[in-house]
C-alpha cells in the first residue's frame, strides 16, 4: 500500500472535491461530487450527529446511488448547504429520474463551529450559497487544512481542519479519505507535536515526528468543549465495485481510523460520522480478500487524513486555538 499521486481522495478516478468558505463567518463547506452517480453508505458512531438524507443510504432503500456528499460547518444551519448543491446539480440536469423530473440525491453531515469567534449574525442562512460555490469549485485539486468544512474547526487543544489522503493497494484498488476534524479529543499525543496517527504516516506527510511519549496510560480526559460543539465527519471512497451494503461495511471499518487518530473518539458529545463512496470502476477480483483489505486501507487513510488536517491548518487572525504549525512548526 502506498499513497496515490495526489495523496487526496480525488485519486479515486471520477471523484472531485470543491471547497468554499467565508472568513468572516469562520466556516465553510466541502462537496464530494462524482462525474456520474456513485454508490454510498454511512455509519454513525458519535452521540450527537447532524445529518441529511442519511436514512436513504440504508441498503434496503429505493435509491442506491447518490450525486454528491456534503460536509459542512454551521451545525443544523449547515444542513442547508445541500440545498445549494442540489440547485447546481439540478441546473446540470442531474439527479434521480422521476418521470420528467430529476431529483439530485445529496446526503450531508455537519459539524458545530458556531462558537469559534466568527460573525454569526447573518440575516439569511449563508450555507446554501456556500454549498453552490463549493460544487462549482469542484476539481481534482483542492486545499486541505484551513479550508472548506474545516475552515473554522477546532479540536480539544489545537485548530482542526480539512484533511485528505489516499492509498493504492497491491491489487490496484484505490482508496481515499476526506475529513473535517472538529473533535472533542486530541489529535496529538500529550503536550507534544507527535500525532496519534504516526504509525500509519507515509512519506512524512504530517511532519515525520514519529510516536510521542507524552501519554499517561491512566489519564482520564475531561471534555474541553461544551456539549454539541464537537464532531468529526468524513468520507472514504474507492474505485471498487461495491454494493450499498458493502459501502456501509466500509464506512463502519473506517471508524477504526478515527479511533486511531483522535483520543478520545466517538464520545457522547461528538457527532462522528463516516460516509463511504464507491465509483464501481474496478470489479473485485477476489471479493473476500478485497473487501477485507479495503476496510483496513480506509481506516489507515482516514487516520492519516485526520493528522494531515491538523498539520496543514494555518493561523488566522482571531483564532481561539493555536494551529499545529504555529505551535510546533
Amino acid at each position: 500500500m502506498k499513497p496515490g499521486p495526489r495523496n487526496l481522495i480525488t485519486d479515486v478516478a471520477g471523484l472531485h472535491v470543491g471547497n468554499a468558505e467565508d472568513a468572516r463567518l469562520r466556516s465553510g463547506v466541502s462537496v464530494l461530487v462524482g462525474e456520474r452517480p456513485f454508490t454510498a453508505g454511512v455509519h454513525v458512531m458519535g452521540g450527537a450527529p447532524g445529518t441529511r438524507e442519511s436514512d436513504l443510504l440504508a441498503p434496503d432503500k429505493l435509491v442506491q446511488e447518490v450525486d454528491a456528499l456534503v460536509l459542512s460547518g454551521g451545525s443544523a444551519f449547515g444542513l442547508a448547504a445541500a440545498d445549494g448543491v442540489m440547485a447546481g446539480l439540478r441546473a446540470a440536469r442531474r439527479g434521480f429520474a422521476v418521470g420528467d423530473v430529476r431529483v439530485p440525491i445529496v446526503p450531508g453531515a455537519i459539524l458545530f463551529d458556531l462558537l469559534n469567534g466568527g460573525e454569526k449574525d447573518w440575516a439569511e442562512n449563508p450555507y446554501p450559497a456556500l454549498g453552490r460555490a463549493a460544487l462549482e469549485a469542484a476539481g481534482a485539486e483542492f486545499r486541505i487544512g484551513t479550508a472548506g468544512a474545516g475552515f473554522g474547526a477546532m479540536t480539544g487543544s489545537l485548530k482542526g481542519g480539512l484533511g485528505s489522503a489516499s492509498a493504492v493497494l497491491e491489487s490496484g484498488l484505490m482508496v481515499g479519505a476526506l475529513v473535517a476534524v472538529n473533535a472533542l479529543g486530541s489529535v496529538t499525543v500529550g503536550d507534544g507535536p507527535e500525532f496519534w496517527a504516526a504509525p500509519f504516516e507515509m512519506d512524512d506527510e504530517f511532519g515525520g515526528r514519529g510516536i510521542g511519549r507524552g501519554f499517561a496510560p491512566g489519564f482520564e480526559p475531561l471534555p474541553e468543549k461544551r456539549p454539541g460543539e464537537a464532531t468529526t465527519i468524513a468520507i472514504v471512497a474507492t474505485d471498487a465495485a461495491l454494493t450499498q451494503a458493502q459501502c456501509t461495511r466500509l464506512a463502519t471499518a473506517a471508524h477504526d481510523g478515527m479511533a486511531r487518530a483522535i483520543l478520545p473518539s466517538h464520545t457522547p458529545l461528538d457527532g462522528d460520522l463516516i460516509f463511504a463512496a464507491a465509483t464501481g470502476a474496478r470489479p473485485l477480483a477476489e471479493p473476500l480478500r478485497d473487501t477485507f483489505q479495503l476496510g483496513h486501507a480506509a481506516a489507515c487513510c482516514l487516520a492519516r487524513a485526520i493528522a494531515r488536517a491538523v498539520h496543514a491548518a494555518r493561523p488566522c487572525p482571531g483564532d481561539l486555538q493555536p494551529s499545529w504549525m504555529s505551535r510546533f512548526g
